[in-house]
């Protein structure tokens, strides 16, 4: 033998790709949480006869000790078998096991892969299903026990035909209580989730970095992003400034937003507690995502400023999120009520509010109108906080993370449901001329929770029978041929709404094509319902008005609407009235009334 391969030793192929798949596996921060050991003996009598890797219930994955595989398919089988123990599908418990039957080996197993497509690590097997069906351990495991276990899925594990779950009793453990593996998993998972928000959102350099333990605004920002899904779109997409010469030029006492720039700025040199930088930060959040900063319309900025800190303040009080700073406004009388309602409130006592300090300060606002720093692009800011607050209230309702405050979700549908032109200049009309019926409270109509409380006498809410009538429009309708059935669709579904949402029983309605057609009181939910275009000739509508005008049932100060193409007579109303025609008609008279172009 040469003296040159007198010592040389020859490479384990199988070692080094199992190494590296192993490597690749740990590089998981989630699945590098599961407490785990690797066994890779030759005499081990748990490792698989023709596969990869099994699992049993004492945190040790059995690995082939002589199989040589690519590292990839090494990494994403050990991710399998780590999974089933984050997942808990191999908890301890003492006595004797029964070992799972096929039918829940290849549930879980399922679960399993079904994770990794969307988690993925390594590359699988060729021989392992591309598409797995919906549903959880449990759910599939009865649908294959009833209905047959499906051939692709009898060995989609990692210790090929044999189970790749091994349970073992209790006694076997060494080193006392066993590890929460599930609690190690969704805690790293979570971490994980989060830093990978804070990469895409530039407030980290990769996933490996970890959040300057100084910054408690940082560590609050994270926790929505990774525990609170409500705010957590808006937390992914707002910059934090937490710059001392800023604040100091520009009088930030606490902090500020900007809705526009998606920025939050920050004293860093103000002391407060982790709670209280969440309630901070989500303060700020919502006042960008319900566009306070817009919404303010004539009304003097600064109070109306305060108005919605009173609101916001007493949700984020009802929802505990967070602890309120000291100092802040907050009155638990102005409960239940919208900002414009306290902002009506607070009005009269401008002295006493200009001493009032909102986050930014004594006698400022800290909703801005525009960037303190240099500008940056953005892009389509409405539908971004729209979407992060309809996204997060669809989360948090459907994670049962709790109740939310009433006042909130309704402006969170609102923004999720934004109005036409057309229709919000509609709905402006109803406002100003259509009356609300006004209900009253009598004991001698017990209220419907008067069952659950018999002991305390609670008075009933109905509409007097003399208020109810004179609360109501009438509709004239084209129904000739020439109409368009989407803009019927559109207007009467937003006229529906609108009346609906102002308590209107019903409206008088008449269809016109060659002649009226009356068709008395119609429930305001009904009239599309009732709808037919006719087609009988041309459109005559002054003989619907004038029959709206000569009704002696119809209030002589309801208003009218008219919905029409534009293909018709000229009209002389002598009440108030609008006209609902589609975008680019045009009516054959100047209108004397509004013009709602529908698109």
């Amino acid at each position: 033998m040469s003296r040159g391969g007198r010592g040389k030793k020859k490479r384990d192929l199988a070692a080094e790709a199992f190494a590296e798949g192993l490597r690749l596996m740990h590089a998981n921060p989630a699945l590098d949480a599961v407490a785990f050991s690797v066994c890779r003996e030759e005499e081990c009598k748990s490792a698989p006869r023709d596969g990869l890797v099994r699992a049993d219930s004492d945190g040790t994955l059995h690995a082939h000790p002589a199989r040589i595989a690519d590292p990839a398919v090494w990494a994403w089988s050990l991710a399998h078998a780590a999974l089933h123990l984050g997942f808990g599908h191999l908890p301890a418990a003492e006595g004797a096991r029964v070992q799972p039957d096929r039918y829940d080996i290849a549930a879980r197993c399922t679960v399993v892969n079904r994770f990794l497509l969307t988690f993925p690590v390594g590359r699988p097997p060729e021989e392992q299903p591309l598409t797995h069906p919906d549903g959880d351990e449990e759910q599939l495991a009865a649908r294959w026990r009833r209905d047959g276990l499906p051939t692709a899925y009898q060995h989609c594990g990692t210790a090929g035909p044999d189970p790749d779950q091994l349970l073992l009793p209790w006694d076997t453990w060494r080193g006392g209580r066993p590890p929460d593996r599930q609690l190690a998993f969704a805690t790293a998972l979570t971490r994980t989730v989060s830093a990978a928000m804070d990469m895409a959102g530039g407030r980290r350099a990769s996933l490996d970095d970890d959040l300057d333990p100084a910054r408690p605004w940082e560590r609050a920002l994270s926790w929505f992003i990774s525990s609170y899904p409500l705010l957590g779109g808006i937390a992914a997409g707002i910059t934090l400034v937490p710059d001392a010469e800023l604040a100091r030029a520009h009088g930030i006492q606490i902090a500020a937003v900007d809705a526009e720039a998606g920025e939050i700025y920050l004293n860093p040199l103000y002391r407060l507690e982790d709670d209280e930088w969440r309630f901070v930060l989500a303060h700020e959040m919502l006042h960008a995502a319900l566009r306070h900063g817009d919404r303010c319309g004539t009304r003097d900025p600064y109070l109306f400023n305060v108005a919605c800190d009173y609101v916001i303040n007493g949700w984020l009080r009802e929802m505990q999120i967070g602890t309120m700073p000291d100092g802040l406004l907050y009155d638990p009388e102005l409960a239940g009520l919208s900002a414009e309602e306290v902002y009506d409130r607070i009005a009269g006592d401008l002295r006493r509010l200009r001493r009032l300090s909102t986050l930014r300060g004594r006698g400022v606002g800290d909703v801005l109108g525009g960037p303190l720093g240099p500008p940056r692009d953005c892009v389509d800011l409405d539908g971004f906080y729209r979407r992060g607050l309809a996204h997060g209230l669809d989360l948090h309702q459907r994670e049962e993370r709790g109740l939310l405050p009433g006042g909130l979700v309704e402006e969170i549908r609102a923004l999720s449901h934004p109005p036409l032109p057309w229709d919000a200049r509609l709905a402006r009309w109803f406002d100003e001329f259509v009356p609300r019926p006004e209900p009253v409270r009598s004991y001698a109509r017990p209220a419907r929770r008067q069952a659950s409380t018999p002991d305390i006498p609670r008075a009933g809410r109905y509409f007097p029978p003399e208020e109810t009538p004179r609360c109501t429009f009438g509709v004239v309708l084209d129904t000739s041929g020439s109409m368009n059935t989407a803009l019927l669709g559109k207007a009467l579904g937003a006229i529906a709404s609108y009346a609906e949402a102002r308590d209107v029983p019903a409206a008088r309605v008449v269809f016109c094509d060659a002649a009226p057609h009356d068709a008395g009181y119609l429930p305001v939910t009904e009239i599309a319902g009732r709808v037919r275009v006719r087609g009988r000739g041309g459109t005559v509508l002054q003989p619907g008005i004038d029959l709206l005008h000569r009704a002696d049932d119809f209030p002589r100060d309801a208003p009218v609407l008219v919905i029409t193409d534009g293909w018709c007579d000229v009209l002389r109303i002598r009440r108030e009235h609008a006209y609902l025609i589609p975008q680019g008609g045009r009516l054959p008279f100047t209108a004397q009334g509004p013009v709602f172009r529908v698109r």
